[in-house]
């Protein structure tokens, strides 16, 4: 067969078959958005588009016989990306479900319940924990705990429930924003030297205040009364963490720090830290059971990870992927050229939210536009702070909604998402004032 396509390869955005790969990846995000209406599990349409689409691109050139090194570099490079998410995850979900085993989150369930905090007391506890702890352990870990606090305190109430995991997501995502190490994307933009260590820091006031204009808006939504106390207060407040606990949650910390050097000192990707901190993990659960003879299984945790959630991230990330590999992202890398960067980086929030923030960042790095630095501090804090406006727009959001499966979904998110985007103006209207009014530099 004769074609005028180029040998090493095409843009399929100019191209009836990239088309339809649009369409694809159009459909199974309506399926991943109405979840609630149709009762399927996000990681199913999400995981069929991610490798349907690839499995159309590999079909395409082969019929054309066109060259496969571009698609199978980027094949390559996808995979390479994927699995540093995916064992990240896999680590993490590990730990907090080696942590509820242990009784960490019963006690800690407890110790809150004994101090008789009402709802509205624990939803300020829980997000003010979510914002500090997310720059030092990452926004998708925090979120996976605190999450695991909040479904451990209560069950049932979706009045608390919701608000409260909203403003987990909003506080570790923006939390994270102001970290270099906080968030998948600021890790992305620090290493690739597009700003310094202290120039995130600056980014503490626009995220702080975008996130409390938030949490103060979503309050009003939270019962003003106190939880099932379940019993005596006394009792609670004397549930104790099973032997091994408190050294779990030693070793998860020391992971994280570990994670952090590997990328930092020995340019090791983050998940090769993580697995360290898993078999460390491991080694210490088969010494509590050896000498201590508690009744402990590491793979016991591993089999109650939210596996949903993994394949979710692969399908999404691959069909994301698929859409870069066929020319689609590329268009949004052009519009710096023709509208003022600070309107496309506010642009690029409301992206991230929609296809998620990661490949976002990732089409914007491989793009390189020549803007400065408090441009590129724009669009990290758009992309991390943006995600949130859309319940699976960011890791963090992703993971809560596998750790409250049925209660914060799609819709319940969308109901109250009006409360993120306020948080997300005061957040650029912050930035602008530091970086174009006071003209910090």
């Amino acid at each position: 067969m004769t074609t005028n396509i180029p040998l090493d390869g095409i843009d399929l955005s100019t191209h009836p078959f990239g088309w339809m790969l649009l369409l694809i990846f159009i459909a199974g995000y309506y399926f991943i958005a109405m979840e609630d209406k149709y009762h399927i599990d996000k990681a199913k349409p999400a995981l069929f588009i991610g490798t349907f689409m690839y499995i159309l691109i590999g079909a395409f050139y082969a019929f054309y016989g066109l060259n496969f090194i571009p698609f199978k570099s980027e094949i390559t490079h996808l995979v390479y990306e994927i699995a540093e998410i995916f064992f990240f995850l896999y680590v993490a979900m590990t730990f907090v479900e080696a942590l509820i085993e242990r009784g960490v989150f019963n006690a800690l369930k407890g110790k809150l319940i004994a101090k008789g905090y009402s709802y509205r007391e624990l939803f300020w506890i829980t997000g003010i924990l979510a914002f500090f702890i997310s720059p030092i352990a990452d926004n998708l870990t925090t979120a996976l705990i605190l999450s695991t606090v909040l479904i451990t305190i209560e069950k049932q109430n979706k009045a608390f429930l919701v608000p409260s995991a909203i403003n987990v997501v909003v506080a570790s995502n923006a939390g994270g924003a102001w970290s270099p190490f906080g968030d998948i994307t600021t890790l992305m933009a620090w290493t690739a030297q597009k700003g310094e260590f202290a120039d995130f820091l600056y980014l503490f006031p626009a995220a702080f205040l975008g996130w409390l204009v938030t949490a103060y808006l979503l309050v009003r939504y939270v019962p003003d009364e106190d939880p099932n106390k379940e019993g005596d207060p006394e009792i609670a407040d004397k549930i104790e963490i099973l032997k091994g606990g408190k050294v779990i949650v030693f070793i998860g910390i020391a992971t994280i720090a570990i994670s952090v050097l590997c990328k930092q000192v020995m340019q090791l990707p983050p998940m090769w830290g993580m697995l360290f901190g898993l078999s460390v993990l491991q080694l210490y659960m088969y010494t509590l059971k050896r000498r201590h003879k508690q009744d402990v299984n590491i793979f016991k945790s591993i089999s109650k990870i939210e596996n949903n959630t993994l394949l979710f991230f692969f399908g999404i990330l691959a069909a994301v992927g698929a859409l870069y590999f066929a020319g689609f992202l590329g268009y949004i890398t052009k519009l710096y050229e023709v509208v003022d960067p600070t309107y496309v980086n506010i642009g690029l929030g409301f992206v991230s939210a929609v296809i998620d923030n990661v490949p976002v960042m990732s089409a914007v790095l491989k793009a390189n536009p020549p803007i400065d630095y408090t441009q590129w501090m724009l669009v990290t804090l758009t992309a991390g702070v943006g995600g949130s406006l859309i319940s699976f727009g960011s890791a963090a959001g992703v993971g809560v909604m596998g750790r409250m499966h049925g209660i914060y979904t799609f819709s319940s998110h969308m109901k109250l998402s009006w409360t993120v985007l306020a948080g997300y103006i005061v957040s650029i209207s912050v930035w602008y004032l530091q970086f174009k009014v006071l003209g910090i530099d």
